[in-house]
C-alpha cells in the first residue's frame, strides 16, 4: 500500500502536465525562489528541520546572537518532545480551573482564565503556562575580534547566505576582521539533530570556536523561551567523552535530556561555566553533528550522513508533491505569489508536519507558551494532501487517538455525548484554560474534514478503519451539542464563541460558518458509515435536513450570527475573522447557503471590512470564497491586500506584528487557497477557476487535488 501512496502523486502530476502544458522545471523554480540575504537582518533568519524538530540560524549560519535576534525571527532549537513545567508547589488541580455556565438550561463546566483573584485564578494561570515548550540549546560561535574582544553583531560583515530549498541546506559566508567564515548547516530528516561544516582561518588564529549555550525556560506567552539570567536553576555537564564524541546531560528542575556532540579532527571540549560547552577545533575546518535526545542515546552519525539524508528527503519532497509555476504569467504580482507559495511549502514541511499539531509559530519560537491550537490545525495541515503529501498530515492527525480520552472526558463533564476536542493544548492533550478558547466549537469538525482529505488522497480503506471511531465520536458530540428548536422545527447552535471571536458565547445563536460546518461534517460522517458498511444514523440525517439556514438581513447580507442584527452597523461584527465567508470557500456549497446572498455578502466584506483588524489566514479565506462565488480577480487581490498581517518576509514567514513575527496559519491558508484556485473543487470543470481569464495568468501546476 505504501508504494501506491508514493505513486499516486506522480500519476496526478502526469495528468496535470497533460492538462496544463509542458511539465514544470522544478529545479529551476526552486533555485529562483531560494532566498538569499546579503546583510544582517533579524527578521531574515532561515530554518532547517523535519516537522518534529527545527533549528533557526542568524547571519553567521549558526545561533551566535540569540539575544540580538530575540525580537526578530528568534533562533529557536525546538522539538515536539521538548517540554517543561515549573514546580506545582501549591498542588493545583485541573478541576480548579472549571467554572459553571448555563447556556441551555443545564450547568456546563468550562476550563477558563479566572478574572477574580484567588486560588482558582492561580490554578488557571498555572495550567495555562504549564507545560511549556523549551529551547533545547543554542549552537553558535564563540567569536572574537583580533584584539580579543567578543565580536558584536555589527562586526559581522559581507554576509552572503542562501537557503537551498531543493536540498534543505543553509550555506553562509561572512567576514570578521577581513577573514572569511564559511558555514553549511542541515537538519536530519528524522532525528532532532543538525549537521554543520565550518571552514575559517579564525579557528587557528584563536578567534573562533563552537559554543553550546543553554537557557532556562521563561514560561512566557510569546517569546524565544530563553531566560539567560537563571544560571543556578539548571545544569549542563559533559558526562562522557571519547575521540570525537561527547555526551552532555541537561537538567532543568525535573526535566532531563541529553545532547550528543560528534566532530571530525582534533578539538578540545570543556565546560565554560554552568551552562556553556565550548568546542575548540585545532584546524581550519570542522564538521560536527549535534543531536538533542529526550532519553535514548542513539548511535552518533557524521555530518555527511546527515547532509546526504536531508538531500534525499528534500529532493523527494519536491519531486513527488504538487507544484505551481507562475513564470509564464504577465501579471506583475505573479512572481511574488510564486515566491510565497514555494517558501510556504518549505516552512510548513519544516514546522508543521510533525507527530502533533503545531503551535502557530511552529518550531521557530514560542507563542501561547508553545502550545498548539486545534482550531488552527486545519490551516496548518489541510494543504498537505491537496499538494500531494498526505503522509505529512498522517503524522499529526494520529495524535487525536491519544487525545481521545481527554476529549471524551470534556464532553462527559459538560453533559454531551462523543468527544469534544479541546482548543489549546499540548502533546498530553490536557485542556489549557482560556476565556475564549474553551467556548470555541469550530475545531470540532476539523478532525472529520482532515480525515476525509486523507481518504480522498488515495481512497485507502485503511484510513476508514483507522479513523472511523474518531470520526463517529466527533459527530456524536456535534449531534448532542445542537439544540432542537421545537417552535420552529429546526436545530440551532448556541452557547459557543464562533470563529469570529469578537462575539460572545452567551449571546450568540447560529453563527453561519459553524452551521455550515455542522452540515458538512455530519454529512461526511454519514458517508464514512456507508463506506464502513454501517447504516446511516437517522438522527444525524434528521439534523442535517433541519439545521437552521444562514440568517440574512432584508438587503440579502448574511449576519455574523442570527442574533447579531446590527452586524453592518457595529464594528464588533465587522472586525477580526470574516468567518461568514468560510461557509462557502473553506466549505463546499450546501443547502443552508444561498449563493446570491453569499455573493452579496462577499462584495460587502471585500469593500467594507475592517481589514486592519484581521489575521493572516483571513486573506486566503476571502480568496477561497471569492473563487467559489465566481470572482477570480478579487481572489487574487485578496491574497495581495496591502495590510501588515498580509506581509511575507524574505524567508517566507507571514508577519503579523511585533509579537507574532511568524504566523504559519497564514502560510498554510495560502497553500490551500492556491490549490483551490488551480484545481478547483468537486464538480468544478473550469481550468484554474481562481485566476482571471485576461491573458495575464498562464498558471501551470502539477500534482494538486481538488477540494470538496
Amino acid at each position: 500500500m505504501r508504494n501506491i501512496v508514493i505513486l499516486l502523486p506522480i500519476i496526478c502530476m502526469i495528468t496535470a502536465c497533460q492538462h496544463n502544458g509542458n511539465s514544470i522545471d522544478r529545479k529551476a523554480l526552486l533555485e529562483r525562489n531560494s532566498p538569499r540575504i546579503f546583510n544582517v537582518d533579524t527578521l531574515s533568519s532561515f530554518t532547517v528541520g523535519n516537522g518534529d524538530f527545527a533549528f533557526t540560524v542568524d547571519a553567521t549560519g549558526l545561533q551566535t546572537f540569540p539575544v540580538e535576534y530575540s525580537k526578530g525571527i528568534p533562533l529557536g532549537t525546538q522539538s515536539n518532545w521538548g517540554w517543561h513545567s515549573f514546580d506545582n508547589e501549591a498542588g493545583y488541580k485541573h478541576e480548579e480551573t472549571l467554572k459553571l455556565y448555563n447556556f441551555r438550561g443545564k450547568e456546563e463546566p468550562y476550563s477558563i482564565q479566572y478574572k477574580e483573584a484567588g486560588r482558582n485564578q492561580d490554578a488557571s494561570n498555572w495550567f495555562r503556562v504549564n507545560p511549556h515548550r523549551i529551547h533545547l540549546g543554542c549552537v553558535g560561535f564563540d567569536i572574537k575580534k583580533s584584539n580579543g574582544v567578543n565580536a558584536s553583531l555589527s562586526d559581522i560583515q559581507d554576509v552572503n547566505q542562501k537557503l537551498d530549498l531543493r536540498n534543505g541546506i543553509i550555506k553562509t559566508r561572512f567576514k570578521l576582521d577581513g577573514k572569511s567564515v564559511a558555514t553549511s548547516v542541515v537538519s536530519d530528516s528524522v532525528r532532532s539533530m543538525i549537521g554543520a561544516k565550518v571552514e575559517s582561518q579564525l579557528f587557528t588564529d584563536g578567534q573562533l570556536a563552537i559554543n553550546l549555550k543553554f537557557p532556562y525556560p521563561t514560561g512566557g506567552h510569546c517569546d524565544d523561551a530563553c531566560n539567560w539570567d537563571q544560571n543556578e536553576k539548571h545544569n549542563t555537564k559533559i558526562i562522557s567523552t571519547e575521540d570525537g564524541k561527547a555526551l552532555i546531560k541537561r537538567v532543568i528542575d525535573d526535566t532531563e535530556y541529553y545532547v550528543s556532540l560528534t566532530w571530525s579532527g582534533s578539538a578540545d571540549i570543556s565546560n565554560q561555566d554552568n551552562n556553556i560547552i565550548k568546542l575548540t577545533p585545532l584546524g581550519e575546518k570542522v564538521e560536527f553533528t549535534c543531536e538533542f535526545l529526550q532519553d535514548t542515546i542513539l548511535n552518533p552519525v557524521k555530518y555527511t550522513n546527515v547532509k546526504d539524508g536531508a538531500e534525499r528527503y528534500w529532493n523527494r519532497f519536491w519531486d513527488e508533491g504538487g507544484m505551481v509555476d507562475f513564470s509564464n504569467c504577465k501579471d506583475s504580482r505573479a512572481q511574488e505569489l510564486e515566491r510565497r507559495v514555494v517558501l510556504s511549502q518549505y516552512l510548513m514541511a519544516v514546522n508543521c508536519s510533525g507527530s502533533v499539531p503545531p503551535q502557530e509559530t511552529g518550531l521557530t519560537y514560542n507563542s501561547w507558551y508553545g502550545k498548539f491550537h486545534l482550531e488552527m490545525h486545519w490551516w496548518h495541515a489541510s494543504h498537505f494532501p491537496l499538494w500531494g503529501h498526505p503522509e505529512l498530515l498522517k503524522r499529526s492527525i494520529s495524535w487525536y487517538s491519544k487525545a481521545y480520552p481527554n476529549a471524551k472526558n470534556i464532553a462527559e463533564r459538560q453533559g454531551f455525548e462523543g468527544a469534544r476536542w479541546m482548543k489549546m493544548t499540548d502533546p498530553s492533550a490536557l485542556e489549557a484554560p482560556s476565556r475564549v478558547g474553551s467556548f470555541l466549537i469550530w475545531q470540532q469538525p476539523h478532525l472529520i474534514y482532515l480525515a476525509e482529505l486523507l481518504y480522498r488522497s488515495n481512497r485507502d480503506e485503511e484510513i476508514i478503519s483507522k479513523y472511523y471511531n474518531l470520526v463517529q465520536e466527533t459527530a456524536r458530540f456535534m449531534y448532542s451539542f445542537a439544540d432542537y428548536d421545537e417552535d420552529n422545527d429546526r436545530y440551532i447552535l448556541k452557547g459557543a464563541i464562533p470563529a469570529q471571536e469578537s462575539l460572545r458565547a452567551s449571546e450568540t445563536i447560529n453563527p453561519p460558518f459553524e452551521l455550515s460546518y455542522w452540515h458538512f461534517a455530519l454529512s461526511v460522517a454519514q458517508e464514512w458509515r456507508e463506506r464502513k458498511g454501517e447504516e446511516r444514523n437517522l438522527n444525524w440525517d434528521r439534523m442535517i435536513s433541519k439545521l437552521s439556514t444562514l440568517k440574512s438581513q432584508d438587503d440579502g447580507l448574511y449576519l455574523a450570527a442570527e442574533d447579531a442584527v446590527d452586524t453592518y452597523n457595529d464594528i464588533r461584527f465587522t472586525s477580526d475573522h470574516m468567518a461568514v465567508l468560510g461557509a462557502l470557500g473553506i466549505l463546499p456549497k450546501c443547502d443552508l447557503v444561498d449563493s446570491e446572498k453569499m455573493k452579496n455578502t462577499f462584495d460587502w466584506v471585500y469593500d467594507n471590512w475592517n481589514w486592519n483588524k484581521t489575521w493572516g489566514w483571513d486573506y486566503p479565506m476571502t480568496a477561497m470564497n471569492a473563487v467559489r462565488v465566481g470572482e477570480p480577480e478579487k481572489a487574487v487581490n485578496a491574497l495581495f491586500l496591502g495590510k501588515r498581517t498580509n506581509t511575507y518576509l524574505i524567508n517566507g514567514h507571514n508577519y503579523q506584528d511585533g509579537r507574532l513575527r511568524v504566523y504559519l496559519p497564514g502560510n498554510g491558508g495560502l497553500l490551500t487557497a492556491v490549490a483551490l484556485m488551480c484545481a478547483g473543487w468537486d464538480g468544478c470543470e473550469e481550468e484554474n477557476p481562481g485566476f482571471p481569464k485576461d491573458g495575464n495568468w498562464d498558471v501551470r501546476w502539477e500534482g494538486l487535488s481538488p477540494m470538496p
